[in-house]
């Protein structure tokens, strides 16, 4: 009975051990494996591969060393920390894995091993299914996983530099394979297995986790030995934190690739990144307070019916002291989360105009970012603030800028509802300038479509442009949507878009955006001759 006992203790150990690793080994005084259970993510790397073969004879001449120095250290009765191990899986191949040694006193000097294999795809290397490291990629890659509600955790940007990895590229088929290798070894290395970008020939950056103490350099020196050439690698981090304060790192982490690395290679990654970062939280410090404080304005742009020339509507443009533009800051404020209280800043400071004394016929247009409608709380604070004034929910329009994605198309669709709803428009900005445009129009109800001015601009010139227009008129006009067309800067563009049968305009043609809001255009401005009350939105 005690002898069944024991056996289905040593069976709920075996058990335990294996929950928590795939493979279980035991080591000899000369490092020869005595002893092997478990599952391997290859034949080259099952149990029974292991049998009689010392472990430094497994793993990559990179990792020789930690594991002399774990096994050097280790105590009787003490288990060691987990170490991170390349092992050699055959035909040129290494897989990560991370490993956990024990000396048990009755089995000394005997060691016992768990390993658990790590980064499935790490095995691969053919080039053709190597993954994209586009540099625009691994940004947004960094932005979900660094983006709430990711958990908190200790991050670096990790820079690695492989000098000879450009001249490798130029040798033919056994260029690409190496290159292809590194690659996959460095996205392997990210923190979810895709957060890598190539920045340079021969420059790197990837998300990692700061516990993964892996020798980035190491390894890719050691794919090079493997297939035959001679690299020489260097890798520098930077330190971030994931979770809920992590947005302030994704500006920064934006400048260092697009700004700090765009001369190729020069310089010292890790401390530009992390003056960048010092920078950007400035910038939010700096940004959340004039939020606070509403130290910014607006200014008003007309937009006019092109085919009677009277004032429809403004447009509410945000202006910042000291500052030309605020586009560099509202795409921060869109990565670090900060837009939301900013957009219903704008909102306000909008609704106080219109509630100025001779206000009556203004109608005014309001940006909101994507990022906004992400939950309620933008749509709830506009209706709150209209309560009770119908009048001024008529004279509202909500421009949806593409600037920031809408994660959640239908719930963005139904909080948009719920503010045309009680009578204000709902507004496409910048229509076509981004690959969403089109899913937009078909998913979100919408009262008005705004076409983006890289359109407008070439339309005298080039005849795709305005067939391109004109095919989307008709189906606006076919989906009962209104359009506008942005950037009209020239009286023969004007009636291309009228003849089109475009029905709003906007642009430096009718007037730039001024502290007041001018309801008839200057004498001076062919369209002033036409020039009539504000319209009806009808």
């Amino acid at each position: 009975m005690r002898a069944q006992s024991g056996r289905m203790i040593r069976k709920r150990l075996l058990g335990f051990a294996f929950a928590s690793s795939d493979l279980l080994l035991e080591l000899d005084a000369k490092g020869a494996t005595v002893f092997g259970m478990g599952a391997g993510p290859t034949t080259a790397l099952s149990a029974e591969s292991f049998r009689g073969i010392a472990l430094w004879n497994r793993v990559a001449p990179a990792s020789v060393e930690a594991l002399n120095d774990v096994l050097k250290s280790l105590k009787p009765g003490a288990r060691s920390a987990p170490v991170e191990l390349l092992f050699n899986a055959g035909e040129g191949r290494l897989r990560r894995a991370t490993a956990r040694f024990f000396l048990l006193p009755e089995l000394a000097p005997n060691v016992s091993c768990s390993v658990t294999w790590e980064g499935a795809a790490y095995a691969l290397h053919d080039p053709e299914a190597a993954p994209a490291l586009a540099p625009e990629a691994f940004l947004e890659r960094a932005r979900q996983v660094m983006a709430p509600p990711a958990e908190a955790r200790d991050l670096a940007v990790a820079f690695v530099d492989v000098e000879g990895l450009a001249a490798a590229q130029s040798m033919g088929e056994a260029g690409e394979r190496l290159n292809a290798r590194v690659e996959a070894a460095l996205q392997a290395a990210s923190v979810d297995g895709a957060t890598a970008g190539k920045l340079g020939p021969e420059r790197f950056a990837l998300i990692r986790d700061t516990a993964n103490e892996v020798d980035l350099a190491g390894e890719v020196q050691e794919i090079g030995r493997s297939e035959g050439f001679d690299l020489q690698a260097s890798a520098t981090e930077a330190e971030v934190t994931a979770g809920s304060g992590s947005l302030s790192a994704l500006r920064a982490l934006r400048v260092a690739v697009e700004g700090c690395l765009k001369d190729g290679g020069a310089g010292q990654p890790e401390v530009n990144f992390s003056a960048a970062l010092s920078r950007t939280l400035n910038d939010a410090h700096a940004f959340q307070a004039m939020v606070r404080d509403r130290r910014f304005d607006l200014h008003y742009q007309p937009i006019v019916d092109l085919k009677t020339g009277a004032v429809h509507h403004f447009e509410a443009l945000a202006r910042f002291k000291g500052s030309a533009s605020p586009a560099n800051a509202i795409r921060m404020a869109e990565e670090m989360a900060l837009i939301e209280g900013f957009d219903i800043a704008v909102a306000e400071k909008a609704l106080s105009r219109l509630r100025q004394q001779g206000a009556g016929l203004l109608k005014f247009a309001i940006n909101v970012s994507g990022a906004s409608l992400a939950d309620d709380r933008y749509v709830q604070s506009l209706l709150r603030m209209t309560a009770s004034r119908a009048d001024e929910r008529r004279r509202l329009i909500v421009e949806v800028t593409e600037s920031a994605a809408l994660s959640d198309v239908e719930a963005a669709n139904r909080r948009l509802g719920a503010l045309r709803a009680v009578g204000i428009k709902v507004c496409i900005d910048d229509f076509g300038a981004g690959a969403a445009s089109y899913d937009y129009l078909r998913r979100l109800s919408v009262d008005t479509v705004k076409i983006d001015g890289t359109f407008v601009q070439g339309l005298e010139t080039d005849p795709k442009a305005r067939t391109l227009i004109g095919h989307l008129v008709e189906l606006c006009r076919s989906l009962e949507v209104e359009t506008i067309a942005e950037m009209i800067e020239t009286q023969g563009c004007a009636d291309i878009l009228k003849d089109i049968g475009v029905d709003l305009g906007q642009g430096w043609l009718f007037g730039k955006a001024e502290a007041e809001p001018r309801t008839h255009l200057a004498a001076n401005e062919p369209v002033a001759r036409r020039m009539g009350a504000v319209a009806s939105w009808g």
